[in-house]
């Protein structure tokens, strides 16, 4: 069985790990147009911050470990066309300009994702950069050296991390986000208007309700101009979202109108034998009962993992996604899973919330932390389909837990009477979990 792989960050490691374990006798070439394979992009602002001393340790598989293993690496490799039908495609060497040609039985598709790029004025200027790969990482540790005045543009996770950790590195710093709030997407206000807060006590300028309309300076950038002002710059990192990297096969398999390819429960796209898994795919979002894109590295290893199980077989699901993720800015530990209210509206969704704040542990211990949280149901039937959370203790966890309860279409009945131990160094006799989902119970009772 010969296995072509386009892509290898987190789905193309995960299906080429897991290929090399399930079918020996694979012959596996890989296509990747980077130098180096499985970076952690979500380390990125940890290193420019100084958490992280050492990039290499972003780095969870390398080229020489795939070499050993009988891998045919293609580094530095375009793939320039893709025919799925007749199971052929071309690669060309960035280094040399030379191309060439390969065929295989088993295609896999991880190209991934490439932040968006939109027209604007000025985007060619020097120190205008992006944040994505491990070059990136490098250029914006190196540009912000000498840089004074940074500009973070975009205010989701990516975007609000960076913005910590060089306000950490004692920069200027500017957050520009067309949303009225950061995280919008992600979390509801009362989630993000404390760490709002913490941004304004810490001295960082949030540009938000606005829009970048150019940047100026002679050779290198010194101005972001938008709609309402305008912002002194020497670095800006533009950070305003994904698209899915899957033009080398537009018009070939099945695709969102984003361009997301969509792929069923065996990760089988509409084409036999054609692959796909990551950043470049839609995923079946469990909230929705959709497909939707969602662009995580937990999805994608997931995903590529799935994939090589089912390469000669369909015998291992994809269970769907909820969207989970965690962040930690400055003393702030929030997570979320599935929807927030205003996402459920935009999908056509009727939902309900209950929000509680409350201590975790009881009056009597000395030591205590406030929790907030809130769960998102549905009240026709109660099944929970979103949850977030914030406190200055880390709770984050306990939305791996809700994450599990959405998968599985549990209620807020099923949630209220689940059993959670009780131990006062840890929770009160009710815990929070149960105490949310008691409020949402009650809430509905006197809804009737």
């Amino acid at each position: 069985m010969k296995v072509a792989v386009i892509g290898c960050t987190h789905a193309g490691t995960a299906a080429i790990t897991n290929i090399i374990s399930l079918y020996p006798e694979a012959e596996i070439e890989v296509f990747e147009k980077n130098d180096n394979v499985s970076f952690l992009s979500c380390g990125i602002a940890l290193y420019v911050g100084g958490v992280v001393d050492d990039p290499n340790g972003l780095f969870y598989a390398s080229v020489e470990q795939f070499n050993k293993n009988g891998v045919q690496m293609h580094m530095e490799h375009e793939v320039t066309s893709c025919d799925v039908q007749e199971k052929k495609l071309e690669a060309k060497n960035l280094k040399t300009g030379e191309s060439s040609n390969h065929t295989f039985d088993k295609l896999i598709i991880t190209t991934g994702s490439w932040p968006f790029t939109p027209p604007i004025p000025g985007s060619d200027l020097n120190n205008v950069v992006l944040c994505k790969n491990f070059d990136h990482a490098k250029e914006i540790i190196r540009r912000s050296e000498s840089a004074k005045n940074v500009v973070v543009v975009g205010a989701g996770y990516i975007g609000v991390e960076l913005v910590e950790a060089f306000e950490e590195n004692g920069k200027n710093v500017t957050l520009i986000d067309s949303e009225d709030r950061i995280l919008n997407r992600y979390l509801d206000e009362k989630f993000t208007s404390p760490v709002e807060e913490t941004f304004e006590e810490k001295g960082i300028n949030l540009a938000l309700s606005q829009t970048v309309s150019a940047f100026e300076g002679k050779e290198t950038v010194e101005k972001v101009i938008t709609d309402k002002g305008e912002y002194e710059a020497d670095l800006v990192v533009m950070c305003i979202g994904f698209r899915p990297n899957s033009d080398i096969v537009k018009g070939q398999v099945n695709t969102l109108e984003s361009g997301a390819i969509i792929v069923d429960s065996f990760m089988q796209t509409s084409v036999k034998d054609i692959y796909a898994a990551g950043d470049c795919c839609a995923v079946f979002y469990n909230p929705t009962k959709e497909p939707a894109y969602i662009p995580l590295a937990t999805n994608a290893v997931r995903m590529g993992t799935i994939v090589a199980h089912n390469l000669v077989n369909a015998t291992l699901p994809y269970p769907g996604t909820q969207g989970t993720s965690g962040l930690k800015i400055y003393n702030h530990n929030i997570a979320s899973t599935g929807l927030t209210e205003s996402a459920a509206e935009a999908a056509g969704l009727s939902v309900r919330s209950a929000y509680i704040e409350d201590t975790y542990r009881p009056e009597f211990m000395p030591e205590n932390a406030l929790i907030k949280i809130k769960l998102v149901y549905v009240p026709d039937n109660g099944r929970i389909v979103g949850a977030q959370i914030i406190s200055d203790a880390d709770f984050t966890q306990a939305v791996n837990t809700l994450s599990v309860a959405i998968a599985n279409d549990m209620t807020i009945q099923q949630l209220a009477l689940t059993d959670f131990f009780f131990q006062p160094h840890y929770n009160k006799p009710v815990n929070f979990l149960n105490e949310v989902a008691l409020e949402a119970m009650a809430k509905e009772n006197k809804a009737k």
